[in-house]
C-alpha cells in the first residue's frame, strides 16, 4: 500500500471511531426512547425569525418590508399571524416532545398541547401589545436624548430585550418548556441584557443604555421602575438539597416595587425588598430590604462651595 492510502485508510479509521464515539454519547439525551424514533428539536434560528415576525405585527411598518397602508395593514398582520401560529406550534411541539416520556405513544399529548399554548399566546398578544406600548413611552419620559418614539422602537437595545422578554414571559407562563430560554438568551447575546422569562415585570419599564443588566428568575419588578448598565438583581445564594445540588425555583431574586431607580452597575442580591420611590446609586451592593422613598448610594458625596473669586 502505498504512503498516501495508508494516510487515507488512518483519516477513514480515525473518522470512524470518532463519529461512534459522538453518536455513543448521544445516548444519554435519547435515554428511554426508540431508537428508531426521530427526535426532532426546537430550531434557534426559526425561533428568532419568530421573534422578529412578531415584533413586526406588534408595531407594524417599523419591522417590515411592507408599505403598509390602513387598506393593507389588516392583511399583513393577519398573514403574518397565520404563519407565527403554525411556526410556533411546531416549535411547541418539538420541546414538547423533548420532555415527553415516549413522544411515538399513542397517549402522547403533545401535539395537541402545542396548539393549546399556540392558540392561548395568540391571543394574550393585544395585552402584550399594549404593556409593549407603556414601556416605550417610558422610555421617551425618562431619556432626555431621545427625540421620538420612533427612535426607540428601532434603535433602542433596551426595547429590544424588553420584546423579547414579554413574549417568551408568556409562553413562560403558559408552560411552554425551552423556547422562552432561547429566545431571552438571543436577546442577551444581541443586546448584554440578560432578563429571565421567569421574571415577572410590571408596565412602564425602562432599561437605559442596558449593556451587562441581568435580571433574575425568581425577580418581582413593578410599575415604572427604570434601570441603567450594569444593574444585577440577582440571588445571594443558592439553598441546596439534601444530595448538594440547587433546589430550583424558591424565590431567591429581589422584589422591585413601583417607581424604583437602580442606577449603574448597583448589585441587588437575595429575596430582599426595595420600596416603592427607592433610589439605589452607582456601584452599590444592597442585600437588605428598604423602606419606602429609600435613597443609598455608594459613599456621602462632599459638596465643596468656593467664594467667589477664590482660588482652586
Amino acid at each position: 500500500m502505498s504512503p498516501s492510502n495508508r494516510s487515507r485508510a488512518s483519516n477513514f479509521s480515525t473518522l470512524g471511531s470518532v463519529t461512534d464515539a459522538l453518536c455513543s454519547a448521544q445516548s444519554d439525551l435519547l435515554a428511554g426512547r426508540d431508537a428508531h424514533h426521530r427526535l426532532l428539536l426546537p430550531s434557534r434560528d426559526v425561533l428568532v425569525a419568530l421573534v422578529a415576525q412578531l415584533r413586526s405585527v406588534l408595531f407594524p411598518g417599523y419591522f417590515s418590508d411592507w408599505d403598509l397602508s390602513a387598506e393593507s395593514l389588516h392583511f399583513y398582520v393577519g398573514a403574518t399571524l397565520d404563519q407565527v401560529v403554525h411556526t410556533l406550534h411546531d416549535q411547541l411541539q418539538r420541546g414538547l416532545c423533548l420532555q415527553c416520556a415516549d413522544p411515538s405513544s399513542p397517549s402522547c399529548d403533545c401535539e395537541d398541547h402545542a396548539w393549546r399554548i399556540a392558540r392561548t399566546f395568540l391571543e394574550r398578544l393585544p395585552a402584550v401589545r399594549d404593556v409593549l406600548a407603556t414601556d416605550v413611552q417610558a422610555a421617551y419620559e425618562g431619556d432626555p436624548a431621545a427625540t421620538g418614539l420612533g427612535e426607540i422602537i428601532f434603535s433602542y437595545p433596551g426595547l429590544q430585550a424588553i420584546i423579547a422578554y414579554r413574549l417568551a414571559h408568556e409562553l413562560h407562563l403558559l408552560g411552554a418548556p425551552l423556547i422562552p430560554r432561547i429566545i431571552t438568551e438571543h436577546a442577551h447575546s444581541v443586546t448584554g441584557i440578560d432578563i429571565h422569562p421567569g421574571a415577572t415585570i410590571g408596565s412602564h419599564f425602562f432599561i437605559d443604555h442596558g449593556t451587562g443588566v441581568v435580571i433574575g428568575e425568581t425577580c418581582i419588578i413593578g410599575k415604572r421602575v427604570r434601570i441603567y448598565q450594569g444593574v444585577t438583581l440577582g440571588a445571594k445564594s443558592f439553598p441546596l438539597d439534601e444530595h448538594g445540588k440547587p433546589i430550583k425555583g424558591i424565590p431567591r431574586h429581589p422584589i422591585v416595587e413601583d417607581g424604583v431607580i437602580i442606577y449603574a452597575g448597583a448589585t441587588v442580591l437575595g429575596r430582599i425588598t426595595i420600596g416603592a420611590d427607592s433610589s439605589i446609586g452607582g456601584n452599590v451592593w444592597l442585600t437588605r430590604s428598604l423602606p419606602p422613598g429609600s435613597s443609598v448610594t455608594q459613599s456621602k458625596a462632599t459638596t465643596v462651595v468656593f467664594e467667589e473669586g477664590a482660588g482652586i
